[in-house]
């Protein structure tokens, strides 16, 4: 069930605001339907997470349609007028550069860039915030982003990793673990993925498949001889999207109407 401040909510009154067969949908159905209670402080915060999943969601599916590479972080690439690549393969954002004119170059000129899976989550999450968030909160709370893997993330992004969940949504990243790999392809040891919540999951390296399908294209990379198949596990990644709403939410009260038009 969902509350907001304490009571429960009538699921329809909100599902009325969008399409519906809406990825906003999907999420308010499995959050109203689920024996777990999803507790908000208002509205504007869960209609912040609706708007947020949906983004990271369509930013998978944008990141997954562009010429953005796969390769192992010693041979990773950046477009050098945005982005220092540091020893480790990772990119820094060169000062002087907008951070969100920086993660908005990934998918302008996206074939300048190759690197792994978890930097390909992590650029989904800025991404799905740059395009929901005003540009001066954006860089204002992201001045200095740094892409390689989950050690480097921003803390202003609030990830955290969440076992055994009861429930799991559009927009969750999850992993499919990969126990058998062969020692020759360290990198396919796992997949990074996003669940785009139709049944499929954006990895970067694979694509959009199927979970079978994930796991398939893991399988091809174990062992030889090995029956120790690939699998998703009982986990999810996500980003602190109440903390997140908060900062959107106390920006908007305390810019003038006039600056958010500008």
């Amino acid at each position: 069930m969902i509350k907001i401040s304490g009571d429960i909510i009538d699921p329809q009154s909100i599902i009325s605001e969008y399409p519906s067969n809406s990825i906003e949908v999907k999420i308010i159905n499995i959050l109203s339907s689920s024996e777990k209670t999803y507790s908000y402080d208002s509205l504007d915060q869960l209609k912040f997470e609706l708007s947020m999943r949906a983004s990271i969601v369509t930013a998978s599916r944008d990141l997954n349609d562009s010429y953005f590479s796969f390769k192992i972080f010693r041979k990773s690439e950046c477009n050098p007028e945005y982005w220092n690549r540091t020893n480790e393969g990772g990119f820094l954002l060169k000062e002087g550069v907008s951070p969100s004119e920086g993660i908005k170059d990934i998918y302008i000129n996206s074939s300048m860039y190759g690197t792994e899976c978890a930097t390909a989550m992590v650029i989904v999450f800025y991404k799905a915030l740059v395009d929901i968030y005003p540009e001066e909160l954006f860089n204002k709370m992201f001045p200095n982003i740094h892409l390689m893997n989950w050690h480097y993330i921003d803390r202003d992004l609030k990830v955290r990793y969440y076992g055994d969940q009861e429930d799991y949504l559009p927009g969750d990243c999850r992993y499919f673990k990969n126990p058998d790999v062969n020692p020759m392809t360290p990198e396919w040891q796992g997949e990074n993925v996003i669940d785009l919540g139709d049944g499929t999951y954006y990895g970067h390296g694979i694509g959009i498949e199927t979970g079978e399908e994930m796991i398939s294209a893991l399988n091809d990379f174990r062992k030889e001889g090995s029956e120790t198949s690939a699998y998703l596990l009982d986990s999810a990644t996500r980003p602190g999207f109440k903390y997140l709403a908060d900062r959107y939410n106390e920006f908007i009260e305390e810019t003038p109407h006039s600056e958010q038009s500008a």
